[in-house]
């Protein structure tokens, strides 16, 4: 709307007014840069001069976050006994061939096998009470659920169920809300997303931390080692060595939240993501004949090997990864944290299917033809990698034995 003219100004006199004719429509009041703060702003800047707040705790500490992940590797037990007795140069070349001639059927325009139909259950909304069941069979690159429990697990970010928001102390229910979205977003950038399971440096779910959680994962991505590894918060394999042979992951679990007294929110997860994976083009080399990627990346020639369509050997293996993870909220009018980000509080992981020995910033299936397997056998009793009725308790790292995978 045109501003009026002053009534007392003569028409035909000079027109120094800057602001003269301005039309304050709608388009330049929606462009217009300096907004006022919100109530909530207001308030707590004003409560900070009179009291500075509180440091989150742990946030003096940005080398390692509060979540001190304990790392247990278990192997199917067939996989415990004496290995094949063929050289590693064997083992490539048909794992080259085999991979050739399916690669060559996908370039030829022949159809995967059809999957069966199966009625998939609804995520976890509590702990079960005994182990989950599964029909008989063997995994195979057409059929890699067959024999597990995972067949009728949900698929992808389907099976994370964000809980019914309530309000919390200081936050209200849609700021609940959104910090359970917030976490099931980085449970799926950083379990599910291809480019995170492909190796690559998983951006999207660094985003969504705080500075202090933040600072320590990237030190973990930039310099993996055997107790700082990144794979203690991802979901990544070296596509030299790991195949997928299905861009779906299998999950199952539950998130619960509570009120943590002054301190905000805390959230609990507890989720297991199933791989279907294949060997790798380097899978049986030495190791000084297949380097891993430097600095927690993927290797530089990672696209010399496509991830779905990647030549690999016939066999087909199911890592299975167990998180239980707490992610925290901490009450902005106390302590000096952002409540739209993350804050890694503890957690544990467990990989079964995976080799004893890792630090490279990799999951590392342990496939049966591989040319590793110095592992002793486990003296502890083999374990349900998908067992949910029992918590996941902390324990020594090293090398377990499994009753399925």
């Amino acid at each position: 709307m045109p501003i009026a003219e002053d009534p007392e100004r003569p028409s035909d006199g000079p027109q120094d007014d800057p602001f003269a004719g301005l039309v304050l429509d709608e388009e330049f009041v929606k462009g217009a840069t300096v907004k006022e703060q919100s109530g909530r702003a207001r308030m707590l800047a004003a409560k900070w001069q009179r009291e500075p707040p509180e440091p989150v705790p742990h946030r003096h500490d940005p080398v390692k976050p509060v979540n001190l992940a304990t790392r247990r590797r278990r192997r199917s037990l067939r996989r415990l006994g004496a290995r094949l007795g063929r050289g590693w140069q064997t083992v490539l070349i048909v794992a080259c061939v085999i991979g050739l001639a399916l690669l060559g059927l996908q370039m030829g325009g022949k159809a995967q096998a059809p999957q069966r139909p199966v009625v998939l259950q609804p995520p976890e909304t509590a702990a079960p009470t005994a182990p989950p069941s599964a029909a008989p069979g063997t995994a195979s690159v057409d059929h890699p659920w067959d024999g597990s429990p995972a067949l009728s697990w949900p698929e992808g970010a389907a099976g994370i169920a964000v809980p019914d928001a309530l309000a919390v102390g200081t936050f209200g229910k849609d700021e609940v809300a959104a910090q359970l979205k917030t976490v099931k977003s980085f449970l799926v950038a950083a379990n599910i997303d291809p480019q995170t399971v492909a190796g690559t440096t998983p951006q999207a779910a660094l985003d969504l931390l705080d500075v202090s959680s933040r600072t320590a994962v990237e030190k973990s991505l930039a310099h993996p080692t055997e107790a700082d590894d990144p794979t203690n918060y991802f979901s990544r394999f070296n596509p030299r060595l790991s195949i997928p042979v299905t861009a779906t992951v299998k999950v199952q679990g539950r998130m619960t939240f509570e009120g943590d007294g002054d301190k905000g929110v805390l959230v609990h997860t507890d989720y297991t993501f199933v791989y279907a994976l294949r060997p790798g083009p380097d899978v049986g080399k030495s190791p000084s004949a297949a380097p891993g990627a430097p600095h927690g990346s993927a290797p530089a020639d990672t696209k010399a090997v496509s991830w779905l369509t990647g030549v690999g050997g016939p066999e087909v293996e199911r890592e299975i990864v167990r998180r239980t993870q707490d992610f925290r909220f901490y009450d902005p009018a106390r302590y000096a944290a952002n409540p739209a980000k993350l804050t890694l509080d503890k957690g544990l992981s467990d990989f079964s299917d995976n080799v004893c020995t890792m630090g490279d910033g990799f999951l590392e299936t342990s496939f049966a033809d591989s040319a590793a397997g110095t592992e002793k056998p486990s003296t502890e009793a083999p374990t349900d990698p998908y067992d949910h009725s029992h918590p996941l308790a902390p324990g020594g790292e090293g090398c377990g034995s499994l009753t399925r995978s």
